[in-house]
């Protein structure tokens, strides 16, 4: 299994852009900004949300590192945005499962 707070921990990106995204991310919601980045339809459950927004986000990445013409930074921070409010549900998710799983012996 992909470990993915492992995979987002090694993304090397300007901190302007990622304290950007971190502000962005207190009002992420769900069911209005990821489909912006997915595209609009049945919205995936969040690992497989996170492994594609991972893949469209290391695109911008790649194009703004090559000064590329096509590079948006608005739609790079949409996806960053995106990317921290998943992985925030995923853990938010992987807490309560463990809360669940837990066995009171008293």
């Amino acid at each position: 299994m992909i470990d993915l707070q492992s995979l987002l921990a090694t993304r090397r990106r300007p901190r302007l852009l990622v304290r950007a995204a971190r502000l962005g991310a207190r009002d992420y919601r769900r069911e209005v900004h990821l489909p912006r980045v997915l595209g609009y339809g049945h919205l995936p459950a969040p690992a497989p949300a996170l492994l594609r927004l991972l893949e469209i986000e290391q695109d911008h990445d790649d194009r703004r590192r090559a000064q590329d013409a096509g590079y948006s930074l608005s739609r790079h921070l949409d996806t960053l945005i995106a990317l921290v409010g998943e992985a925030a549900l995923l853990e938010s998710q992987r807490r309560q499962d463990d809360e669940d799983n837990r066995v009171d012996i008293t």
